[in-house]
């Protein structure tokens, strides 16, 4: 009787534990030997309650994360009024201007960041409700190609599609255009002046690869797998030149997971960090997303 009972008294107990908001709790049975029903139903319990734990704790993560971004720019929209209020009392009109000006910028950061948070949660909840198409994916990437490299050569760099193989996906036309645009923004926000993002699209098997790579420092090994996540920077310095917050990458993973393909970096041999976007060819039965 006790080798019936033990187990579904563990289970009621990390049951308790886990209503009461202690997220570590745990049958323990994933560590023991026991093949029947019953330790089968706490492995499931001790799945689900790994997965509580990674989500609460992400989701902990990601409010602290906001908060921190927002008080950046709402600092400085403060001292932006409260400085154009002073010139304004003292007549200097060219101050307040600039005073505007900032405020201006400070308004349109916070409106980005917002979108992009939205978007960000509506991805992670599978809520994102977009028409899905078959997609003709070379001619999509030569617009966003054509569109980044008009934008990068006002300051001195390119982007170049060194080779295309006509290929289609299925899929969102919009979640996939701002998927591989925020990697190519991101790519070019990182080159250095005088060089080009490099944009190549193949077909291997069932899936099309885009890659997609800068000529900058690349990054350290230990960060590749954390680019894809929200707010994450390399260098707090380097990523606050680049004027993002650290949320591109993360839309273009979950944009990209949504359509059954996946996101990689990595740095490349001859320098330079690249990105493989990898999405599965249209089908007569197309992945359908979450």
């Amino acid at each position: 009787m006790r080798y019936l009972t033990s187990p579904l008294i563990g289970l009621r107990e990390a049951t308790r534990r886990l209503a009461e908001g202690d997220l570590s709790a745990r049958t323990g049975a994933s560590e023991k030997k026991r093949r029947d029903e019953v330790a089968d139903l706490g492995r499931d319990f001790d799945a689900m309650a790994e997965r509580m734990e990674i989500l609460l704790t992400s989701q902990r993560r990601l409010l602290g994360d906001v908060s921190h971004e927002l008080r950046s720019p709402l600092t400085r929209l403060s001292m932006a009024l409260a400085l154009a209020r002073h010139h304004a009392t003292s007549g200097n009109q060219n101050e307040v201007e600039v005073a505007f000006e900032r405020i201006t910028r400070e308004k349109e950061r916070l409106n980005q960041l917002i979108g992009q948070l939205l978007d960000l949660v509506r991805l992670e909840s599978g809520e994102y409700s977009d028409v899905r198409e078959i997609l003709d994916l070379e001619k999509l990437v030569g617009e966003i190609a054509d569109d980044a490299d008009f934008e990068a050569r006002q300051h001195g760099r390119e982007v170049s599609i060194i080779h295309s193989t006509p290929c289609r996906v299925f899929g969102s036309h919009e979640l996939l255009r701002r998927a591989i645009e925020n990697v190519v923004r991101n790519a070019v926000a990182y080159t250095p002046p005088d060089t080009a993002v490099q944009i190549a699209l193949d077909v291997q098997r069932e899936y099309s690869l885009l890659r997609v790579r800068d000529r900058g420092e690349g990054v350290p090994e230990e960060s590749l797998s954390k680019l894809f996540e929200p707010f994450y920077r390399v260098a707090e310095a380097r990523d606050r030149h680049s004027g993002g917050v650290g949320l591109g990458l993360a839309i273009s993973a979950r944009a990209v997971a949504s359509h059954g393909g996946s996101i990689l970096a990595a740095n490349a041999a001859e320098g330079g960090l690249e990105l493989e976007i990898r999405l599965p060819l249209a089908t007569s039965t197309p992945f359908a997303g979450p």
